[in-house]
């Protein structure tokens, strides 16, 4: 365990019960949350990758437009 973690543990630990449970429901959710979107991207590269090319072939063809941030 890095000296990171077990720094947070600590912190955690003095915690009420019940916010320890929380605590650790989220940390929970949280590496299952990323273990499952490793496996969906790792089980769709090949759709990504078609995807990437259409949008290039797409943009080569004048058909896309400049990204403006300020109207998302």
């Amino acid at each position: 365990m890095t000296t990171r973690l077990e720094q947070a543990f600590t912190e955690a630990s003095k915690l009420s019960p019940k916010e320890q449970d929380a605590f650790a429901d989220w940390v929970l959710a949280e590496l299952h949350s990323k273990k499952k979107w490793d496996k969906l991207f790792a089980n769709s590269q090949e759709e990504l990758s078609k995807l990437a090319s259409e949008t290039l072939a797409e943009h080569h063809k004048g058909q896309t437009k400049k990204l403006n941030p300020d109207r998302l």
